[in-house]
């Protein structure tokens, strides 16, 4: 019998401290967030458990929702655009070329950047007079020399600089994900839809790209995920301006909690946050496996 349980025994003691640590981290803060958010809840401890209160008062509150308005502009304009820039870097970056290596490495180099270096390089290169964006304009005649874009301060330009900068910065991520799934595909495969007459176009589209859908999924799920969680660039780009019109619900989230001192409507924000983020998960899996399933 204790031969039997050794294994176990052994495979626990590797287990436990990852585990312990987990639930101090992870698992406890989740549930006593749940036991926050139904108290009005201060810096300094609990003040009155007020039940449902802090949810309700979310249908109310037009910040919480212009918050999660801008959210969700920010997720339908960068998601894609990440997607998309990945696919395309990765199948640049798997030619078999010479500059294959440098291309993997000059394209994944941004992501090493922490969020503070990357958005103050966005700053300085969207800045009026002075900035890089509105000098290249300048100099190929494309602006009059009198015109300066306000790509920080326009509420119509700041989007295309928040988006543009994340897609730089993050790109490299799934760009390796789709390199390694390019890497997967058999050559073999290739070779014989071109002895079948298959041009590179149509091999990319009725070959490539059909076998990389599994990755695909997972790059728009992950970049979902993502960018629903977007604070970093656009606190130190814009601090959620002009006119709090770039705003993310996580630095609503912040600013009521600790700005505020509101912990229990904060607590309260972040679970409505995470029940939506399951909700686009699960509907994400669901329109995979029904895809899966009619193919």
């Amino acid at each position: 019998m204790a031969k039997k349980l050794k294994p176990y025994i052994a495979a626990l003691g590797f287990i436990l401290p990852f585990f312990v640590l987990y639930t101090i981290f992870t698992i406890w803060p989740v549930i006593k967030g749940v036991y926050v958010s139904f108290h009005k809840w201060s810096l300094m401890g609990k003040q009155k458990f007020i039940g449902v209160d802090n949810y309700t008062k979310l249908f109310t509150d037009k910040n919480f929702v212009g918050a999660l308005k801008n959210t969700f502009t920010f997720v339908i304009i960068t998601a894609p655009l990440l997607v998309i820039v990945a696919l395309i870097l990765a199948l640049l970056a798997n030619r078999p070329t010479k500059l294959k290596k440098f291309l993997r490495t000059c394209y994944y180099l941004p992501c090493v950047l922490s969020v503070s270096v990357a958005s103050f390089i966005a700053r300085y290169l969207f800045a009026p007079y002075r900035g890089f964006i509105n000098g290249v304009l300048h100099g190929l005649g494309l602006m009059a020399p009198e015109v300066e874009l306000q790509w920080l301060q326009d509420s119509n330009l700041v989007w295309a600089t928040i988006s543009s900068m994340t897609v730089w910065w993050t790109v490299g991520f799934s760009m390796m994900l789709y390199i390694s799934a390019l890497q997967d595909i058999s050559p073999q495969i290739l070779e014989a839809a071109s002895i079948d007459g298959a041009s590179k176009a149509q091999q990319l589209f009725h070959v490539t790209l059909p076998l990389l859908k599994p990755t695909t999924w997972l790059v728009i799920l992950l970049q979902v995920i993502a960018c629903f969680k977007v604070f970093g660039q656009i606190y130190l780009i814009t601090g959620g301006g002009p006119a709090s019109s770039t705003r993310p619900l996580i630095q609503y989230i912040y600013e009521t909690a600790f700005n505020k001192s509101n912990m229990g409507y904060a607590a309260a924000m972040s679970y409505v946050l995470f029940f939506i983020l399951v909700v686009l998960s699960l509907l994400q899996q669901y329109i995979q496996r029904k895809g899966e399933r009619e193919e």
